[in-house]
């Protein structure tokens, strides 16, 4: 019927299968490392380490001795490209892959950057970073360091306190594919645990839980006429709204994540299997892994029934 779809259970590499050189390795201070933090170099121990022993080597120099061993000519990757000449330094930008070769001309200082600052206002807003590691519960998937609201909205924390939020793939495939998606109105504020985003299929509608609080900075406009979207891409093209949340560290108590998350998605999907059982009897699988479109495949399970049990609203 549909219901249930045969899968493999394994990570999956986000990117496609495409090796991101870490900023270290492009800069020529290491001879061979493989990004594994999609660029965010602040959640990066390796980064962190270099950082501490570039400072250390520095500190050294500056009082005349010199560092000693294999790690002593570790040199910050800002000071190595700025050996280059001024038209050969690469964008910082341009070595995450982002935009096409372009120099920088502030010295690394990005912060002084007009051409940055007006960067990622455009790119933070639309341009979202694809996740390494997503598994595979019984169909269901999840990236790696997403936060999971019991309410089935998943938040992925990006800089200053700002959020990414959107209905994870189990929402989605057991009441999707939306007609719309709405969310709050820039500037809205909303606190966590409060219906704040309007999911509508066909003559059906609810609302999805927030699952923190804060006031809105950006929304999707695409899944407000293509709410469909977000099924084919739950946790990158299909978010939904980013807001700024004041209160980030205590709503996070709140949500799941790694192990605690993968955990309640089995629990989900085996409620799921319960409700199937009590409104349209035996099924037989093939394989016991979660399909696309549950609602539309047995549209006897009822609209009230599932958004009450899943979306908790």
């Amino acid at each position: 019927m549909g219901v249930f779809t045969m899968t493999t259970t394994h990570p999956m590499n986000g990117t496609g299968g495409k090796e991101l050189p870490c900023v270290w390795m492009q800069a020529g201070v290491v001879p061979k490392r493989i990004c594994t933090h999609a660029y965010e170099c602040a959640a990066c121990a390796y980064d962190r380490a270099l950082r501490r022993t570039a400072r250390e080597n520095r500190r050294r120099r500056e009082e005349g001795k010199a560092p000693g061993g294999k790690r002593g000519d570790i040199v910050s990757w800002k000071d190595k490209l700025k050996a280059l000449a001024p038209w050969e330094r690469p964008c910082l930008h341009h070595m995450k892959g982002r935009i096409a070769f372009r120099a920088c001309s502030h010295d690394y200082r990005c912060g002084n950057c007009d051409f940055d600052q007006y960067f990622n206002d455009q790119f933070t807003v639309f341009a979202v970073v694809r996740p390494v590691d997503v598994f595979d519960v019984k169909g269901v998937k999840l990236p790696q360091g997403y936060y999971l609201h019991p309410g089935h909205c998943w938040v992925k924390i990006e800089a200053d306190a700002t959020v990414r939020i959107g209905l994870d793939d189990f929402a989605l495939r057991v009441l999707g594919p939306f007609d719309r998606i709405e969310a709050p109105l820039f500037g809205k504020e909303f606190t966590q645990d409060t219906a704040a985003i309007a999911l509508r299929r066909g003559a059906y509608s609810a609302r999805a839980l927030a699952p923190v609080s804060g006031v809105v900075t950006d929304v999707n406009p695409r899944l407000r006429e293509r709410g469909g979207l977000a099924n084919a891409d739950p946790y990158t093209e299909g978010w939904v709204l980013r807001v700024h949340a004041e209160n980030l560290r205590q709503d996070l108590r709140r949500l799941m994540i790694g192990g605690q998350a993968f955990g309640f998605l089995d629990q989900e999907v085996e409620r799921l299997y319960q409700v199937i059982e009590e409104k349209a009897g035996p099924l037989a699988t093939d394989g016991g892994h979660l399909g696309s479109d549950i609602l539309g495949h047995l549209p006897q399970l009822g609209w009230e029934t599932l958004t009450a049990a899943f979306l908790r609203t």
